[in-house]
């Protein structure tokens, strides 16, 4: 089931996974454009795209504060 994300008004954007795998090797997608990868597991490719999800909340945080 589809849903609005917290702040959304309209039409609900397609969504797809970020997470990804050619061959036995693991990737993110991010909203830039750029994978991220190799991974050996897919578990760690979870692990850091919540890294780097927190880290881009973090940075926009601070850019929103100065």
């Amino acid at each position: 089931m589809t849903q609005h994300r917290a702040g959304e008004t309209g039409a609900i954007p397609f969504r797809s996974g970020r997470i990804f795998n050619v061959g036995t090797q693991w990737y993110f997608a991010t909203r830039e454009g750029i994978d991220q990868g190799p991974f050996e597991a897919r578990n760690d490719a979870e692990m850091e795209l919540r890294l780097y999800v927190r880290n881009k909340v973090t940075e926009d945080q601070h850019l929103m504060a100065d």
